[in-house]
């Protein structure tokens, strides 16, 4: 279990928080651009729209960008989560072949040590 504030020091979980953040970003500015130009055409076209308060046309307006933040920011997490578990799936196999390498030279300078006999003849 993790102390009180330990997150403060945990690298990995900060750059995926900031991963998600930028995704956010992205995503509300994403569905946001292209719903205010519908809110635009809506305005300039339709009578209902125009009737509708200014309260409840902000509401679908961010309601739209949460979504688009939240679904960027998921997306993002989860296409950061797969880089980090390959980045260190690919540490784990360099280390079983480092030492495995390690393994063999401890083996071939044993061979030739034996080869070579007791006095190093």
């Amino acid at each position: 279990m993790r102390a009180h504030s330990s997150l403060a020091k945990d690298t990995e979980a900060n750059a995926a928080a900031a991963e998600a953040f930028k995704g956010a970003a992205v995503g509300a500015a994403k569905y946001g651009v292209p719903l205010a130009l519908l809110a635009g055409a809506g305005w300039a076209l339709s009578p209902v729209y125009r009737a509708l308060t200014v309260q409840f046309k902000l509401f679908v307006q961010m309601a739209g960008m949460t979504l688009g933040g939240m679904v960027e920011a998921d997306r993002r997490l989860r296409e950061y989560e797969r880089v980090v578990r390959r980045r260190k799936k690919s540490e784990r196999d360099e280390a079983v072949w480092r030492r495995y390498e390690a393994l063999l030279e401890e083996e071939a300078v044993a061979r030739r040590a034996k080869e070579r006999g007791p006095k190093g003849e």
